[in-house]
């Protein structure tokens, strides 16, 4: 008899703490409720466009950019490539192409390398990497070229891309010639659109200017033509 109120005992207590628990966790859920979220994760925003209000961001000078870049800054830069990317001469490819060479190189330039359909139709409309053409895929390579199998997020600042693309460029590519500096892409030398008023701080039109201007001859008439016109057929 002891013994079957033992093993009554034993299964009781089982019993009693598979309640416990299963409470617990009852309890515990109603507690710590939690509603999941519409969107899951973290979207983070990044757009190329300057919103209303901000200032404009120039596409660089590479003419007078490039002259002054700092080669250490883009080699250690170009750390973060290495996991895809073999830089050295006659190197092999990796997860993605050897770049010995690619500035201003040809766009698909590895051969035998499994490029993307993506990249084949990019080469169509853009065949050089030019450096404006490097500097936006570095940007945001799925967004220039959508369907790339490159995953790399890209690099937003633009100095370190101008130092990576600097450093690429010595490294095979030194033939590729910097272009002159150019005016239009240095801050604040776009000129004002025709008709347009004149920039805050510019200086009006003098008066002397503006009476030149009225008062400048007109362009003298044409002279008669010396041949008669035909006189026109009557009406029926």
């Amino acid at each position: 008899m002891s013994g079957d109120l033992k093993w009554n005992k034993i299964l009781g207590a089982g019993l009693a703490t598979a309640f416990v628990i299963i409470g617990v966790q009852q309890v515990t859920g109603a507690i710590y409720h939690s509603e999941a979220p519409e969107k899951m994760g973290y979207f983070v925003d990044a757009p190329e466009e300057a919103a209303g209000g901000e200032e404009v961001v120039l596409p660089p000078d590479w003419g007078t950019v490039l002259p002054t870049a700092d080669l250490a800054a883009g080699e250690a830069a170009f750390a973060r490539c290495q996991a895809c990317h073999n830089n050295a001469q006659g190197g092999a490819d990796g997860i993605g192409p050897n770049l010995f060479g690619v500035v201003g190189g040809p766009v698909m330039h590895r051969a035998g390398f499994a490029y993307s359909d993506a990249m084949g139709a990019h080469k169509a409309e853009a065949p050089t990497w030019g450096y404006d053409e490097l500097d936006q895929f570095i940007t945001a390579p799925a967004r220039y070229v959508p369907g790339t199998k490159m995953s790399f997020a890209g690099i937003r600042d633009q100095q370190t891309r101008i130092n990576l693309i600097a450093w690429l460029r010595s490294q095979g590519s030194g033939g590729y010639a910097i272009p002159a500096p150019d005016p239009a892409r240095q801050p604040g030398a776009a000129a004002p659109a025709e008709g347009a008023a004149p920039a805050e701080g510019a200086p009006a039109p003098t008066e002397g200017a503006a009476a030149t201007e009225a008062t400048a001859p007109a362009a003298a008439p044409a002279a008669p033509a010396t041949t008669q016109a035909t006189p026109a057929a009557p009406a029926h």
